[in-house]
């Protein structure tokens, strides 16, 4: 198993909706929360996920066709 640590920029229109469960369900990836700051209009999120190096991919693929900004955490790569 691969982990990855990345941190999400959620647009107001997606703050209450519940991307990473349907991320990790969809794509066997599992989420940990190391941070995060909500609010109504403003949602980051820092993450570490934990899956096999092609379900890592799938995720953060998924995590950006949903409209979710993916940046990598210092020290992890994850390609835009």
């Amino acid at each position: 198993m691969a982990k990855r640590r990345i941190t999400l920029f959620f647009p107001q229109e997606l703050i209450k909706e519940p991307v990473i469960y349907k991320m990790a369900k969809e794509c066997n990836v599992i989420p940990n929360i190391r941070r995060a700051k909500v609010t109504e209009t403003v949602g980051e999120v820092t993450l570490e996920l934990e899956g096999t190096d092609a379900d890592l991919e799938k995720g953060i693929a998924y995590l950006k066709r949903a409209g979710v900004k993916v940046q990598p955490v210092e020290g992890d790569v994850v390609s835009n």
